[in-house]
């Protein structure tokens, strides 16, 4: 990058087909992990992903801004030679997808909001439902861990564990995918996830949703699991807000794709053919 940090990314498909559609993963400060996802439309366009800087291989140790990783993404499509893309952003990865749609609308050709973002006062009813799908020896177990000044590495997915199964509506299936991910989406960056929490607060989303209006592409859409426990009735709003459509998958939680993968291959497959023909 300008700034002398290096970003790791991949690509999957034909580069020389256009547009790519890039794909901005969540947390912040997790590693990437939407392989599946990408996989799903890999055929059809070129598939970029990347670390964001700070995690992965894009190793970075210095504060981190909403601004900075706005600019990562544009300069990685300079370097994709991509003038323009469709964007695919999950959960933190749609808030920046957003954030980059008002700095650089030209540059996105159509915008995918997966699971995100969240606006307005949807805090209070996300924290009730997760409350409603852990027992109290887990809740009692979960604040222990995260009152602890440091954890060994078993502590830590211990924590994660229990932070993310209740993204999932799939009780059997729940703890098994977020044991699974406590291990592969290690470290957590949590002076990234600070550093971006206060950037974000200071700055909200919400602030600008009529100005995104405005600069939104002509093909845009929002995607949420209904069982998600970020309730699905914030999406609606901003969908309501920002004049757009929103798909809504029926017993899917925040990671829709593990749940009902093949209800989100034919959503996510529809969105990039469509593009594609219109690009054509």
């Amino acid at each position: 990058m300008s700034d002398g940090a290096s970003i790791s990314w991949s690509m999957a498909g034909d580069a020389t087909r256009k547009p790519p559609v890039v794909m901005l993963h969540g947390g912040p400060g997790v590693p990437d992990y939407l392989g599946d996802v990408a996989a799903m439309v890999s055929d059809l366009a070129p598939t970029y992903r990347y670390f964001q800087r700070g995690t992965g291989q894009s190793v970075w140790r210095m504060r981190h801004t909403l601004a900075r990783h706005v600019a990562d993404l544009a300069e990685l499509l300079e370097i994709w030679e991509a003038p323009r893309a469709i964007i695919v952003g999950h959960s933190y990865g749609a808030d920046l997808a957003c954030r980059f749609c008002l700095a650089h609308p030209e540059k996105v050709g159509a915008l995918l909001l997966m699971c995100g973002p969240f606006v307005g006062d949807w805090r209070k009813a996300d924290r009730a439902e997760r409350n409603r799908r852990t027992t109290p020896a887990q809740r009692d177990r979960h604040r222990e861990l995260d009152e602890l000044r440091s954890r060994t590495e078993e502590q830590e997915q211990e924590l994660l564990t229990l932070s993310w199964f209740t993204d999932h509506v799939d009780t059997e299936h729940g703890w098994e995918w977020a044991a699974q991910s406590a291990k592969q989406r290690r470290p957590i960056n949590w002076s990234m996830n600070r550093d971006l929490g206060r950037d974000n607060r200071a700055d909200p989303l919400d602030d600008h949703l009529d100005e995104l209006r405005t600069r939104l592409p002509a093909a845009v859409e929002i995607i949420g699991g209904a069982g998600d426990p970020r309730p699905i009735s914030a999406l609606a709003s901003l969908a309501e807000r920002l004049e757009v459509p929103l798909t809504s998958i029926d017993n899917a939680g925040h990671e829709p794709w593990l749940e009902q993968p093949e209800a989100v291959r034919a959503t996510v497959r529809r969105f990039v053919q469509r593009e594609i023909a219109g690009a054509m």
